[in-house]
């Protein structure tokens, strides 16, 4: 009899945990493969601390490989799902097809940015997802002091000082605590015009700082960020995005090149293409993690819809927490379905949260005990360690040089600002030109060219010629100007984000959809309705 075909889609906290669990079950017993965009697992909550350069950017890459003895990796990213044919397709990284066939399949792709219907945001901010997101922020950022010490205009200066990021969830509360730590340390090594310093403001449309948690570590949160000169403004969003900066709810117009959106996550297009019912956004699952009607197909981590047994009629939220248990439970009950143990439904118990709030400070509920201070940012970073699956001598490491030497504060330039997108199907990978086109893409490229060109004649213009490069949009904020990028037109000049089909390096090619919601379609003239809103969540931290 042969063996089990188990596919794994997705190596995040879900898909990575399943994976394991089931390398140590199987013992050849089933052949199990992981299709990953990437050769790593990312440990999401230690991101900022890379973005300051705490880190070094591999210290939170866990190598697949190295970890994963018993499973077969596969570096791709899927394209769709036949469940009638039981078969996953795929690109993989140099634009070849290929196709796994599976006898279980696990569906642990995760999640990307949330996108909100505001004007600018799409072509003006950057995520926080992925490794090239956050090794872009770091050279962004450090670029920004950098041209605010030279320049002589104060106005310039004051923008450039500027950092406003957009969600007060985990992500958006460290990412402005470990910021502000991180250009206070630059302007040390280039003063800034007299009276002035770097400025960081945290919105949220929340009453309070990280609304998830328990209100004494909210209010843990918000006082350290207070005195450290983070402007924390509840109740108030941005309305528009522009070149020149950010305009809010409460009508006040904010200078600034930067732009941080971590509003929260919603789960990856790949689980609408499914054609499966959906949960507020999410792939409809029972207790034992498994689709109705597919016996065969698991769903887990920001991908599901778990039922909160403990909560009925609600759902776990999408944190890193659930999505690791998760993890686990759907390899225990694909091994039951082959015959080996017992299933068991997704129950959990919350053992706390941490965030991480830069230096010696953190916000912290162990088993329900509120900590903050020094204590919970030793909490904090013994949790880290003991929930990382690799790299933790190394992380201990940096966490010691970075303790006791200053921080190298320089550009690397490796990722820039057309490379990583907030609307991206993946976070984890930096666009790159050149990168070879499926047909299905070459084919709608050239169909766009040939709808654009008649367009042009019917209006009576001469239709412009298709070139390899852009105009240069210099008014990007915090963007390198748009004649070294490979594709796009200026931002300034769309009304929605850049269809996907003429971006640097291909798109994710999803089941075919009718051309309206089709990935790479050229949208019509006008604001882009989007219907992504439905799933909300944010990473947590533990």
């Amino acid at each position: 009899m042969s063996r089990p075909r188990i596919v794994i889609v997705g190596a995040g906290f879900a898909g990575y945990r399943a994976a394991r669990t089931l390398s140590r079950m199987s013992r050849g017993k089933a052949d199990v493969t992981l299709l990953n965009p990437t050769d790593y697992f990312l440990y999401l909550p230690l991101l900022p601390q890379v973005a300051v350069g705490i880190l070094e950017p591999r210290r939170v890459a866990v190598s697949l490989s190295g970890t994963l003895r018993r499973v077969r990796l596969v570096l791709g990213e899927a394209d769709g799902i036949d469940m009638d044919a039981r078969t996953v397709h795929y690109t993989d990284p140099e634009g070849g097809e290929g196709t796994l066939g599976y006898d279980r399949l696990v569906l642990a792709v995760g999640s990307v940015n949330k996108l909100l219907p505001v004007p600018g945001v799409a072509e003006h901010a950057h995520g926080f997802r992925g490794l090239p997101e956050a090794l872009y922020l770091r050279d962004h950022v450090t670029r920004q002091i950098e041209l605010a010490a030279a320049t002589d205009d104060p106005g310039t200066c004051s923008a450039r000082c500027t950092f406003v990021v957009v969600g007060a969830g985990y992500t958006g509360t460290e990412v402005a605590a470990h910021g502000r730590m991180f250009t206070d340390s630059l302007v040390r090594g280039h003063p800034l015009r007299e009276g002035m310093r770097p400025r960081w403001m945290l919105l949220d449309i929340a009453p309070r700082v990280l609304p998830e948690m328990d209100e004494r570590l909210s209010d843990t949160a918000d006082r350290v960020l207070r005195q450290r000169g983070v402007e924390v403004r509840m109740g108030t969003s941005v309305k528009e995005a522009t070149h020149d900066g950010v305009l809010l709810t409460d009508g006040e117009f904010v200078r600034t090149r930067s732009l941080v959106w971590c509003v929260g996550v919603r789960p990856d297009p790949l689980v609408e293409s499914t054609g499966q019912p959906l949960e507020r956004g999410r792939l409809v699952v029972d207790p034992f993690l498994q689709m109705p009607g597919r016996p065969e197909v698991f769903a887990c981590g920001d991908a599901a819809a778990v039922p909160d047994l403990d909560n009925p009629g609600g759902l776990t939220p999408m944190t890193a927490q659930h999505a690791w248990r998760q993890g686990k439970v759907a390899a225990l009950n694909v091994a039951a379905s082959c015959g080996v143990g017992e299933r068991r439904p997704y129950r959990h118990r919350d053992l706390g949260f941490v965030v991480d709030l830069g230096g010696a400070q953190a916000a912290a509920d162990p088993f329900g005990v509120p900590l903050s201070g020094p204590v919970a940012g030793a909490v904090t970073r013994g949790y880290h360690l003991a929930a990382m699956p690799g790299n933790r001598v190394r992380v201990a490491a940096d966490w010691l040089l970075d303790a006791v030497l200053p921080r190298q504060s320089v550009q690397l330039g490796l990722v820039r600002s057309w490379s990583v997108p907030l609307d991206t199907a993946s976070p984890e990978l930096a666009r790159v030109p050149g990168r070879p086109e499926r047909r299905e893409e070459a084919d709608e490229n050239i169909t766009e060219i040939i709808d654009n060109t008649e367009k042009a004649q019917l209006a009576g213009a001469e239709p412009a010629p298709r070139r390899p490069g852009p105009e240069p949009a210099r008014n990007q904020p915090g963007g390198e100007p748009a004649r070294n990028q490979p594709g796009g037109e200026p931002a300034r000049n769309r009304s929605g984000p850049e269809p996907a089909g003429n971006r640097p390096g291909p798109a994710r090619n999803r089941k075919k959809k009718p051309a309206a919601g089709r990935r790479g379609a050229h949208p019509a003239p006008g604001p882009v309705k989007r219907d992504d809103t439905s799933a909300e969540g944010d990473r947590g931290d533990s």
